[in-house]
Parts: C-alpha cells; structure tokens; sequence
C-alpha cells in the first residue's frame, strides 16, 4: 500500500535514540506525544518513530472522501522501511495489524494495546458487543446532532476512565484537537464494527507469525478483553496479557508496566509471561 497522493506527508515524532526501532500509533482524538512517557519509560532501549493520524496533532486533515483507513495505513506503512517492532493503541492497534498482515517481513513483533476491534466481539462475544453499543449510544446521538465538541467530550469521557482531568479542566488545546479529529470516528466504523477490511480472514491471521502480545487494563470496558481473547484464538503466536488497576488509556497512565512486557517480549519472543502485579 502507498501513501494517498493528496496526502503526501504527515507529521511524526521521533522519541529516543535506542537500538530497537519502534514504531507507534496513538489512538483516536490523541497524538504522536502520548507515547511520551513509555519512550521515557523504555530508558534508552528503543527509538521511537511515531506519526499523527490525518486530523490529529501536526498533521494534514483528513479529505473526508477518501478511505480512512485506506489513508492512514498508508501513511504509515511510509515509514516501515526497514525490520522494526511495532505497537498501536486502540485503534491505532487496527492499523499497527494491518501492517503486521500486509509487510509481515517487516514486522519483527506485534503489541496491540487495546484493540478497539469491535468484529470481534460482534462473533465471539455478542452479548458484549451490545452491550457497548447501548453504551455508545449518548455519543452516536451526539453525532446524528451534529454537535462535534459533545461527542469528542461523550468519547472522552467513555475511554478516558480513571486518568486526567475531567473535560472542563482540560486545556482549551487540548480540548480543541480532541474536537478536531472527533469526525474520523464515524469513518472508522465500517472496519472496526463490520472488518470492512477483511482482518479477520483466516489466511491473513495466518501471516502474523512474529510474536504477538496483546495488552488490556483490568478496568477497561468488557469488551476489550473479550476482542483480545479472539485475537489471541486466531494470530498463531500471540499471548493477552492484563496490566492490573489499568483502563483504556494504559500506555499513558501505566508506562512503566508496559514498557516491561514491551522490553519481556522482545528479549524472550513469545512464550515467556510478564508478571504485572
């Protein structure tokens, strides 16, 4: 896959100057800068290469035509030049398996932390996937109002559980690039709620051969550990593990524990566990 031509380049952070390449992508609403505190938490072993998603931090917006997912995989693929390590963060973990699928030579290992892959759910576990859907259901109205700044607070809200100020309290800024980026949500959804993308194609798990550590917080929504469980069912050498006391948002607010099953991973490959307290 190549880059869109309309969009020739988005903005990406570089963070660390270690031996390991790593690349990262941040989740919804979010920016290349949440992986801040892991980069710090790695200590020197890696170097961090991290993009914003179109319509999110430095970079271009969105064409609101294109695929969005299309768009994004491809800007990012730009930068897996050469064998690296790779992590993504809700649905930045969508794009991070694509990658894994369609560059698998590239791909030394796989963390997805996370994955807001609702398809999955949707087969393994529909009760649970309903149940997400009549919660989701504020911000869906939100949405078929029109009224961008209440869903982007409705969202926040919803996957934010347990860490940072409440919306009132967060920086205009901030606020603002959470609204920024709120419309690729809706766009999203042909591939998280329905594998639009065919993600779940036997033949194309059966290419994700690295070792593959999927990561959930013990307090994150039910149906995150439920997608992780099916994740782990169907990529050959993939292995879930929970960082306890951790929501949605666990590679900000619990750095330090993932950086150790990140540092666990890449020094044993798969098969070796990580005790996270």
């Amino acid at each position: 896959m190549t880059a869109p031509t309309e969009m020739q380049s988005v903005f990406v952070r570089r963070l660390g100057d270690g031996g390991r390449n790593l690349l990262a992508f941040h989740c919804t609403i979010a920016h290349s800068g949440a992986w801040s505190g892991l980069s710090k938490a790695l200590d020197g072993s890696a170097s961090l290469v991290a993009p914003d998603m179109l319509s999110h931090g430095r970079s271009p917006d969105w064409d609101g035509q294109s695929d969005f997912f299309d768009a994004v995989t491809g800007l990012a693929a730009v930068e897996l030049t050469k064998p690296m390590d790779i992590v993504g963060h809700s649905f930045g973990a969508i794009v991070a398996l694509r990658l894994a699928m369609e560059h698998p030579d590239l791909v030394r290992s796989l963390t997805l932390i996370e994955p807001v892959f609702f398809a999955v759910a949707k087969q393994d576990a529909p009760d649970l996937y309903d149940q997400h859907l009549r919660e989701s259901q504020p911000i869906e109205a939100a949405f078929q109002a029109g009224d961008e700044a209440l869903a982007a607070r409705l969202f926040n809200r919803m996957w934010s559980t347990g860490i940072g100020p409440k919306w009132p309290d967060l920086p205009e800024r901030t606020r603002a690039g959470m609204v920024r980026g709120i419309h690729v949500v809706p766009a999203s959804y042909p591939v998280l709620y329905d594998d639009q993308a065919g993600l779940l194609d036997p033949d194309k798990c059966k290419r994700v051969l690295m070792p593959t550590l999927l990561l959930s917080g013990s307090k994150t929504h039910p149906t995150i550990p439920a997608i992780c469980d099916g994740l782990q069912r169907r990529l050959p050498n993939a292995r879930h593990e929970v960082i306890q006391s951790a929501g949605h948002m666990l590679p900000i607010s619990h750095p330090l524990e993932t950086s150790a099953l990140l540092q666990g991973l890449w020094k044993a490959g798969h098969g070796t566990g990580v005790t996270t307290g």
